[in-house]
């Protein structure tokens, strides 16, 4: 079965897929959070035959709930609503910084770097690569919990 990763922003949604096993997950794209957001969602959820979802929780440097949580608890209402699958929140902290360091490899960028990466952040690239990073420590957990039984 294949998992759907969700990095929630108020402006674009990272998303990512797992492969069939629900071992990796892999950056997939970047959906406006636009009026046309559900019908992506549907062509996404339909053309790699997904199962569940897994949405980054948002939470603050204390672990505690922040101010995007309220929306993204109407987003994961609304997406219950639409597809009839099980979502499950994933603790995000930090995911889009993570994503942005690992695109990096090192602090000192030459000028070209720093162009290139402006031009990722822009794009929403980070989006996606935070996406997947939710999805994998979903994934992680998961099938870490599936060993002990």
């Amino acid at each position: 079965m294949k998992f759907l990763g969700i990095d929630y922003g108020t402006k674009r949604i990272g998303v990512a897929v797992s492969d069939e096993n629900g071992t990796l997950a892999f950056p997939k794209e970047i959906i406006l959070n636009d009026i046309n957001i559900f019908k992506n969602f549907r062509e996404i959820i339909e053309k790699e035959n997904i199962g569940e979802l897994v949405i980054g929780e948002s939470v603050d440097f204390s672990g505690k709930l922040n101010a995007l949580s309220a929306r993204i608890e109407v987003f994961i209402l609304e997406l219950k609503e639409r597809f009839k699958l099980p979502v499950h929140k994933q603790k995000e902290f930090l995911t889009s910084v993570e994503a942005r360091k690992s695109k990096d490899g090192k602090r000192d960028l030459s000028p070209s770097q720093v162009h290139s990466k402006v031009k990722q952040i822009k794009s929403g690239r980070i989006d996606a690569s935070a996406a997947a990073l939710i999805l994998q420590r979903y994934l992680d957990k998961r099938n870490r919990l599936s060993l002990l039984k």
